[in-house]
């Protein structure tokens, strides 16, 4: 089965400050902010939406390619998928720009400030579409470039490609009807549950008029596992419950990659929304969305405990 990953690649330059932002920050001279946070260094982590996808599926023993662009700084990403055995030939290079990046420092209270330069997610990567076989296809469109997201979601349509659209943390960019037309002829709509409220307000739908455009919404709850409607039914689907929690960042990532196995595969909904909850399970023992690692048998181990 051919796996198609659009979305975004991304540095994670992550920091944390010890002390608390609050103690900086007097909330009289808000209005002329100037503050400065020195750091106890910094950690680079490989991220982006297509890069989490795309890392969770070679783990679970898929071949992803990745729809996506990349920044003149591309160097190291490359060599960590190659590493991973994971395809670099349909990642678009963009020579004047650099790679997209978030800068997050947190403090001792968990507080966070982040910077994002979308950097070389500003230009859409031109996946071709031309030699691929619905018949033996599955994509799913990720938060990433907007103008590729809009193309994409109408390439599958009119090819009849199976699709998951999931719009995650591109939203506020949204126009209503357009992201109403992007939802349209998908097999599921993915989103966290403030997500799908979000969905909701700008397209103006409820949840039985977007079941109307898609055939099934997938919901992440997060420490409630998740949540599958259809159009005659909701079920609810188990969290897996991991050794430890260490970060929870990259677990969304990481579920829709499980998901997508189990989809592959030729699992029924509910099934692979499970393998989904696992494979989270496993990203949020490890500080990092490309950090975690398992072989088949442990996957199949933990999968088993929960199955009916």
């Amino acid at each position: 089965m051919n796996i198609i990953v659009s979305g975004s690649l991304a540095y994670d330059r992550i920091m944390d400050f010890p002390g608390h932002f609050s103690e900086h920050i007097l909330p009289d001279k808000i209005h002329m902010l100037n503050v400065s946070f020195t750091v106890d260094g910094m950690k680079e982590k490989f991220g982006g939406t297509a890069g989490n996808i795309a890392y969770g599926l070679r783990l679970l023993g898929e071949d992803p390619v990745i729809a996506a662009t990349i920044g003149h700084d591309h160097q190291r990403y490359f060599e960590w998928l190659e590493r991973n055995r994971i395809s670099t030939d349909t990642i678009k290079v963009i020579e004047f720009d650099f790679t997209a990046c978030a800068y997050i420092t947190t403090d001792q209270a968990d507080n966070q400030i982040t910077g994002f330069n979308p950097g070389s997610m500003k230009y859409p990567s031109a996946f071709r579409f031309e030699l691929l076989d619905p018949q033996v296809t599955m994509m799913i469109i990720a938060p990433g470039n907007l103008d590729d997201m809009k193309a994409y979601s109408q390439n599958c349509r009119s090819k009849g490609i199976p699709f998951i659209f999931d719009p995650g943390q591109s939203l506020p960019m949204w126009d209503g009807r357009e992201l109403a037309e992007c939802i349209a002829g998908s097999r599921i709509l993915i989103s966290n549950d403030y997500e799908l409220e979000l969905v909701m307000k700008l397209t103006g739908l409820d949840k039985g008029e977007l079941l109307k455009r898609t055939g099934a919404i997938v919901t992440t709850l997060g420490e409630s596992g998740s949540r599958i409607n259809l159009a005659d039914r909701e079920v609810n689907v188990p969290v897996v419950t991991p050794d430890e929690v260490v970060d929870p960042t990259g677990a969304g990532d990481a579920y829709r990659a499980g998901l997508i196995k189990g989809l592959v595969d030729g699992k029924d909904l509910y099934q692979s929304a499970l393998m989904g909850s696992v494979a989270a399970s496993f990203a949020v023992e490890s500080y990092g969305t490309q950090e975690h690692y398992f072989d088949i048998g442990l996957f199949q181990e933990r999968l088993a405990r929960y199955m009916k």
